[in-house]
């Protein structure tokens, strides 16, 4: 059972480099444009003021990753002698797709907590201070790997209490989770969901909901409606889509985007950004 390859199908990500050097100055991320950002502190010294104000300082190498747009700063001195790689994220389906939103706002960890990224970080830096041709194109890559083993690696650690990522990481939530996200078209029932789980109905629905917080018909409505989305954003039609993500008509599936939406699929798609 793989817990994360039909989420990262659906919602990819892309990662593109921006810094590799020293850093010295404050540097201001305004959290606009949907993009994500990661931050590796190779070595020396570096303040990080969230969105509220607070200050961590971070003394050893560390990892900072925001998958979805937060206004944040750096800070440091000369005498800090920072050594900052940095990239910013953007994740297929738009900025508030289910895989981002299960996450925290920002996720900070000394990279000594990060044993199964050590090979790849170590890659990381070794291109990052480089001068090997095709560079930019293969730190790109290895910030996207990066990402996808800490995903792994919170879902292996249980880091996360709450939500879809918390339902993942339970050995019997995750099996029905896997397969609301692998088969959105399947006419899923609660019986059948607490059966895959090996639970009884009663036990799995009141565990799902202390755990994922929503109720099994809840989630699944919201998966799909996001799944709707993404496909609205790729231009595909209405018609197509209602059968791809269980609805028995194109009329069922507006009646649940605007309950949860609060808008028709037309005038959401009407609302995004260009691009």
């Amino acid at each position: 059972m793989d817990r994360l390859s039909t989420l990262l199908k659906h919602f990819n990500l892309h990662a593109s480099t921006f810094h590799q050097g020293g850093f010295c100055g404050t540097s201001d991320m305004d959290g606009q444009y949907s993009l994500g950002h990661v931050h590796l502190l190779r070595s020396g010294r570096l303040r990080f003021r969230g969105k509220q104000g607070q200050v961590t300082e971070l003394t050893e190498p560390s990892l900072i990753v925001a998958v979805r747009p937060q206004a944040h700063q750096l800070l440091a001195t000369e005498a800090d002698e920072a050594q900052l790689v940095c990239a910013t994220l953007q994740f297929e389906g738009g900025a508030n797709n289910p895989l981002t939103l299960a996450l925290p706002d920002f996720i900070i960890k000394p990279l000594g907590e990060l044993q199964g990224l050590t090979g790849t970080l170590d890659w990381l830096f070794e291109e990052a201070f480089g001068d090997e041709c095709g560079r930019d194109v293969i730190l790109n890559r290895l910030f996207e790997l990066m990402v996808i083993q800490l995903l792994r690696h919170l879902i292996a650690t249980q880091s996360i209490g709450s939500g879809m990522m918390a339902g993942l990481a339970n050995p019997q939530l995750s099996r029905a989770l896997v397969g609301m996200h692998s088969e959105p078209q399947h006419n899923w029932t609660v019986a059948e969901l607490a059966d895959r789980s090996g639970m009884s109905r009663a036990s799995f629905a009141a565990h799902f909901r202390q755990t994922v917080g929503v109720t099994p018909a809840d989630y699944l409505a919201n998966w799909r409606i996001s799944l709707a989305q993404k496909r609205l954003r790729e231009g595909r039609p209405i018609a197509l889509i209602a059968d791809e993500v269980g609805y028995e008509s194109p009329s069922a599936l507006a009646r649940t985007f605007r309950r949860k939406v609060g808008t028709s699929p037309r005038q959401w798609l009407q609302q995004q950004p260009a691009g």
